[in-house]
């Protein structure tokens, strides 16, 4: 449902809690009391049959008795009460409610489950049960019972745990932190994190999201919201839970690698979210982002009347990866003649312990003009000659003076054993404050990190090479074959077809049986002059070191004979319950500057496939150089990837060693990927090593594990386990147009911004003007981006290729609204190509995407004067009046039940 009715969870126009209670420190009395002093404004019921008054306000015994209907019925009554409270609400055309009981079970026949039946049926949303309720300062609602009430301000909390909720709002209180909205989601029936992350992403009340997560259940279902929220606003999310055991024992190397709170933290990478580890840090970012909106660079100005202080601000800077900015000869000219002649000459800069107000601010204006300057954390220290009071009312006093150039150059401070005259001087300024050098340190990376991911989920991809071809169908026969026989791992015959039909370079394989099998398949390697290498070969031994059994290295069929005999001996020690069949024959590989290298897949609960990629060989767990990415991967995700290991740094050039093929690495990832999705069965596969150099990869040994899936509703909507969906090829299509021309239709990619840009060239100013509302002469790679990078879990967009030039023709989008009920469209056609049928093919096929993915409307607008995209609408089947806001401006809407096949 998404955010269906959550406008009466944070701005009803009429409320009633049902449980109100006289007795002194109760639940239903505290809500109460919250309600009152918040000054909601609208009606408010309060029902018990027990007590004709509480508070001084009347009760009556039922909702039905009531002369309202209440938006929102707020519910603390006794657990086994529950589900009737929940249908009266329903019965009087509630809208929302909030379950504060515990205890209502969960799974068939629970109070929990008789509760959602009622309110799915009747379209009620319902928050909790088990929470603290929720906190709407600018709405003066306050229906929790939390022991404080939220300043008004625009950080959004969303939040599992109504504890950490309750003590986020006394942090806020006590810093003059305030809040759009405050959420305890409890065991979350209903509203979810997801559906919350929607609703805020357009609150305009709300700039920055915070999140306090133990869980998700719904993986897919909060990656699409978080990722189109943190395209729009900051989101900060602290996790619970980081060293918790693992679900099970993995038995492939990239399955142990792959531990639960890495994968989350891939999750949130790819969402774009803002990721802290603990509260407080999680404080430090809501003091950031409740004052700041951005650092316009990485390069941080320290501004300090205490040398050492400046000196510790800078090695935290270093330790969290910061750049310290170097000052422009200008502003060094200018602070030479502020300041002192023993003055630091450079960053920081320290205006020495006896400068007064006046120095300081001049300091500090100085940088703030300097353009090699992003930001600035200005420290003081109090000493007999400068007053914490009067330098914080010079920098406030400066920074209101100069309010377009804080704007930009975001400024933090640092006020060493100030009163809180001066702090809260500096807060009216916009001026963030810290008890550390170190928490200011940690807030200016809060931003960076900030505007760094937003400017990574909008960058362009590098285009994958035009050979860049799988064999799905191949690869699924030949797990579907091993999944008939009743196997889980594929044997290496298989698991070699599997990666040649993706186009993973790796070593042959043959299989043996016993030693003169080894022997014989050992001949056409060795009469190459090529030694091999022999592993032991058993569905019950994954990890071949554990007995042994390995050799390498193998000169002769001697030699071969002998360490195969050797080899089943000792595996049969070792392991006398395992199933042996015998030994794998390989050529070595010899490579002496190549890199051993381990990709591969992982399997995790919450979130499905995962992509491994580290520092590879025997000691892989060990060595723990190891990042994880959630699949689909282009290029460029497939770099960050690899750059976020340590390995990463040996595959550049040193000494006497080339630079390994980091693309052929990139593609290898990307590839895997892409086998996650095509074929959900593949639960683990392991890579190790992968072999790297100049001349590309090599996968030298991979292991595979298989499992059916499930059940068809774990597949999804899209028949994948990716919890983002992928390319959806399926629409892929030629198309025969007027004049005996054809075209080729399919979604778009994010690798897609050149061909938008030779395409908005050919688009005549009448056109763009009828299709922005406006004359559009600029395309910046954000704009573009915005239509090229989509999350096709809720937007898609058909772009119509020429079959001979390969330009592009035309593109029609579609946007789902968060509750994926209605789809608003636009369509863009290439003025030279009109009289084609291009804009009609396209409009058609929108329509049959809407279709299958479920939405009941498509919708747009259109200029009155736009005659020709009305006379389309009108054939499509499309119902068209006037804008009620704008009679130039036309809606148009679809049913798409009863569209044209």
């Amino acid at each position: 449902m998404s955010t269906y009715a959550l406008d009466a969870v944070f701005r009803p126009r009429s409320l009633a809690l049902v449980g109100a209670s006289p007795r002194e420190r109760s639940v239903g009395r505290t809500i109460l009391r919250n309600l009152r002093d918040a000054g909601f404004a609208g009606p408010l019921g309060v029902v018990n049959p027990r007590h004709a008054h509480i508070e001084g306000l009347p009760t009556v015994a039922r909702l039905a008795d009531l002369p309202f209907a209440p938006d929102l019925v707020l519910v603390s009554t006794p657990v086994a009460t529950v589900p009737q409270v929940i249908a009266d609400a329903a019965a009087v055309g509630a809208r929302a409610a909030i379950i504060v009981t515990a205890g209502l079970g969960r799974g068939p026949g629970s109070l929990l489950e008789q509760a959602e039946t009622v309110a799915r049926t009747h379209g009620l949303r319902l928050v909790g049960p088990n929470c603290l309720g929720v906190m709407a300062p600018h709405a003066r609602l306050n229906a929790s019972f939390a022991a404080g009430a939220p300043l008004a301000g625009d950080l959004a909390l969303i939040s599992q745990s109504g504890a950490i909720a309750s003590g986020l709002v006394e942090w806020g209180r006590a810093r003059g932190v305030g809040f759009s909205a405050v959420v305890s989601l409890g065991d979350a029936a209903d509203v979810d994190g997801g559906d919350l992350l929607d609703w805020f992403a357009q609150d305009p009340k709300t700039r920055a999201i915070l999140l306090y997560v133990e869980s998700i259940r719904d993986a897919r279902k909060f990656m699409s919201a978080a990722r189109a929220a943190a395209r729009a606003k900051p989101v900060v999310v602290v996790k619970s839970g980081r060293h918790a055991p693992g679900a099970r024992a993995a038995a492939t190397h990239t399955g142990a690698l792959a531990g639960s709170d890495a994968v989350y933290d891939a999750a949130f990478r790819r969402a774009g979210l803002l990721r802290v580890m603990a509260l407080d840090e999680l404080f430090a970012a809501a003091e950031t982002l409740g004052h700041l909106r951005s650092a316009p660079g990485r390069r941080l100005g320290i501004l300090t009347n205490g040398g050492g202080l400046g000196v510790l601000a800078v090695d935290r800077l270093v330790d969290m990866g910061g750049s310290l900015a170097a000052l422009d000869p200008a502003t060094l000219q200018r602070l030479d003649a502020l300041l002192p002649a023993d003055w630091s000459r450079g960053n920081p800069v320290d205006v020495i312990g006896d400068a007064d107000a006046a120095r300081y601010s001049a300091a500090l204006d100085a940088m703030l003009d300097d353009p090699g300057i992003d930001a600035i954390l200005a420290m003081h220290v109090p000493t007999a000659l400068s007053s914490s009071q009067e330098t914080a009312e010079a920098v406030a006093a400066l920074l209101e003076r100069r309010p377009r150039t804080l704007a930009g150059k975001p400024v933090l401070g640092v006020w060493v054993g100030a009163d809180a005259a001066a702090t809260e001087r500096l807060d009216g300024a916009g001026v963030p404050t810290y008890a550390t050098e170190a928490d200011a340190v940690r807030g200016f990376t809060y931003l960076v990190r900030h505007r760094e991911a937003q400017r990574a989920l909008m960058e362009t991809p590098p285009s994958l090479p035009e050979d860049f071809e799988v064999d799905a169908a191949a690869a699924r026969a030949v797990v579907d074959k091993a999944l008939a026989e009743g196997r889980r791992w594929l044997d290496p015959l298989e698991v070699a077809a599997l990666l040649d039909a993706y186009g993973i370079p790796a070593t042959p394989v043959a299989l043996a049986a016993d030693p003169a099998q080894a022997e014989a398949a050992a001949q056409p390697f060795l009469a190459q002059g090529t030694p091999v290498a022999l592993k032991i070969l058993s569905p019950d031994i994954q990890h071949k070191s554990d007995v042994d059994g390995v050799r390498l290295n193998l000169a002769s069929g001697h030699a071969v004979r002998d360490a195969a005999a050797s080899i089943l001996a000792r595996a049969r020690e070792l392991r006398p319950q395992a199933d042996i069949h015998g030994v794998t024959v390989h050529p070595m590989v010899i490579k002496p500057k190549a890199r051993e290298l381990i990709a591969g897949l992982a399997d995790d609960p919450t979130f499905g496939p995962v992509v491994v990629f580290g520092r590879g060989g025997t000691a892989v767990e060990v060595i723990d150089d190891k990042a994880l990415a959630l699949p689909p991967l282009d290029l460029r995700l497939a770099h960050e990837l690899i750059a976020r290991t340590r390995v990463s740094r040996i595959l550049k050039a040193y000494r006497d060693v080339p630079a390994a093929d980091e693309r052929a690495v990139a593609l290898v990832l990307v590839k895997l990927a892409q086998l996650a999705a095509d074929i959900p069965q593949v639960r683990e596969l392991d890579i190790n090593p992968l072999l790297a150099d100049r001349d590309g990869v090599v996968a030298v040994d991979a292991r595979v594990a298989i499992a059916a899936q499930a059940d068809e509703a774990q597949k999804g909507p899209w028949h994948s386990r990716l919890v983002i969906r992928p390319y959806p090829g399926e629409w892929e299509r030629m198309v025969d147009l007027a004049h005996d021309e054809r075209m080729f239709v399919r979604p778009v990619r994010p690798e897609d911004e050149a061909l938008f840009r030779a395409f908005f060239e050919r688009i005549s100013d009448e056109d763009l003007r009828l299709r922005f509302f406006s004359t559009v002469r600029h395309f910046s790679h954000e704009f573009i981006a915005r239509l090229t990078q989509l999350d096709y879990a809720r937007a898609i967009a058909l772009v119509a290729i020429g079959t001979d030039t390969g330009q592009l023709l035309g593109v029609v989008h579609l946007l789902a609204d968060a509750n994926f009920e209605k789809g608003e469209y636009s369509i863009l056609v290439r003025s030279d190509l009109k009289g084609y049928g291009i804009g009609w093919q396209l409009m058609r096929m929108m329509v049959e995407y809407a279709r299958s993915v479920g939405l009941k409307t498509v919708e747009g607008q259109v200029l009155r004067e736009n005659a020709t995209m009305l006379r389309m609408c009108r054939q499509l089947g499309f119902a068209v009046t006037v804008d009620a806001d704008d009679a130039m401006l036309m809606d148009v809407a679809l049913d798409v039940s009863s569209a044209l096949a």
